[in-house]
């Protein structure tokens, strides 16, 4: 469970912000939204909001960035390549500085803070923590090339001097079977973000649940709750022939080189048929990417990730919840969310204002992203502010109470003649 993310200098973010999920003192939906573990209450979802462009994807960005970074860096990236790092361009003190990145999170029933400093050619700093209880024992510390182990990290000891300047510590020792690293790296490995630009491609994820008559018959109930008016789904197999012929060459190809590729398969939703008499008379069978709405689409796609965080305890990052669905719909999974998750997280960003209401999140549920004139992005939460938990938030968001919201400079737009002429 993740406990804290920082970043600092990393595309629009500047100066150091930390999103976190440890739960303040207060009450509210204490039974719902919070998971409690013996030293620990956590949130199990965050929302943020903000303009256009304000950096929430850079938020988003930042974290898959060090994911990806984390588990891959030793074997992908190569002694000569530059780091693919991003720092905050839009200033004389940044552009040269290294970039932060460190979690705090909960793994196995111990608390790590992992993180490191980094530019496009090198890794400047990098740490790992551990703790049981309060105080923290130091694993390693590095600065450049110089490793500092701890007493209680022997696994790294002969990898220090096997270790590139791009890559990571952790990454080398995890890949070499070092049981501590590789259990920090099973932990990143739980840690996805999806994004609704690509929500469709998720679709797998689903299929694979509606193998299981149980789980279909979960999707289908949300779908039946959420009135898409469809009955079920089933999966079809696809035949070779229905896909283009350069295609069905490149399999071939491929199966007679021993690869053994298969095709994914058509999702077919079934819907009831009436007659004149609005009886239903017998059953259709449509193609879910062919005759589905988008919004049917992106809740088919997003339900697998959905699923999959909730029954694994994992923790999921959604860029754009709501896209392409009703408010009402982004509001019953939030719900699920909440009511249906033991102790999976989620982060989400949305422009859904409705959401905004102390009815649904704690004010530490709810943050905000902020961009000023000079390109620079803030995060920060509701719980900075001084305001009563019963406030009407998204109204007050509205009138620019908490900022985050796009400034219209329209004077004098409206009687400018001049315009589309």
């Amino acid at each position: 469970m993740l406990l804290k993310f920082t970043v600092e200098n990393y595309l629009s973010f500047k100066d150091q912000f930390t999103l976190d999920l440890i739960a303040s003192s207060m009450t509210q939906h204490s039974e719902t939204n919070i998971i409690a573990g013996e030293n620990y209450k956590l949130l199990k979802t965050i929302a943020i909001f903000g303009a256009n462009a304000s950096g929430k994807s850079n938020l988003f960005n930042a974290i898959e960035f060090a994911r990806d970074f984390i588990i891959s860096s030793s074997k992908d990236t190569q002694a000569e390549e530059n780091i693919p790092v991003e720092p905050f361009l839009l200033s004389t003190e940044t552009e040269n500085k290294p970039s932060l990145f460190e979690f705090i999170f909960i793994n196995n029933n111990k608390k790590y803070r992992y993180g490191f400093r980094l530019n496009k050619d090198e890794i400047v700093d990098e740490w790992l923590f551990e703790a049981e209880k309060i105080k923290e024992k130091q694993l390693f510390i590095r600065h450049k090339q110089s490793i500092e182990l701890g007493n209680t990290f022997k696994e790294g000891q002969k990898l220090v001097d096997m270790t590139r300047n791009n890559a990571l510590f952790l990454s080398v020792v995890a890949q070499f079977n070092g049981p501590i690293a590789k259990s920090v790296i099973s932990w990143f490995k739980n840690l996805n973000v999806i994004s609704s630009l690509s929500f469709i491609k998720y679709n797998r994820i689903t299929t694979q649940f509606l193998k299981d008559s149980k789980l279909q018959a979960e999707f289908e109930k949300i779908f039946k709750i959420a009135d898409f008016s469809i009955d079920s789904f089933s999966i079809k197999n696809r035949e070779l022939s229905s896909i283009p012929e350069f295609l069905q060459k490149e399999l071939e190809k491929a199966k007679k080189e021993g690869i053994s590729l298969e095709l994914p398969p058509k999702i077919k939703t079934l819907h009831k048929k009436y007659n004149k008499d609005k009886k239903p008379v017998e059953n259709i069978e449509f193609d879910l990417i062919d005759n589905e709405s988008d919004g049917t689409q992106n809740l088919f796609s997003l339900l697998g990730p959905i699923f999959d965080t909730i029954l694994e305890g994992k923790i999921l990052v959604i860029d754009e919840l709501e896209a392409g669905l009703h408010p009402l719909i982004t509001r019953f999974i939030i719900k699920l969310l909440h009511y249906k998750n033991k102790n999976a997280q989620f982060i989400f960003n949305t422009h859904n204002t409705d959401l905004l209401t102390n009815k649904i999140f704690r004010r530490d549920q709810i943050y905000f992203v902020d961009k000023n004139k000079y390109g620079e992005s803030s995060l920060y939460s509701l719980n900075d502010y001084n305001v009563r938990y019963d406030r009407t938030f998204n109204k007050d968001y509205l009138e620019g109470r908490y900022d985050a919201i796009p400034f219209i400079d329209d004077f004098g737009f409206w009687n400018d003649e001049n315009f589309l002429k």
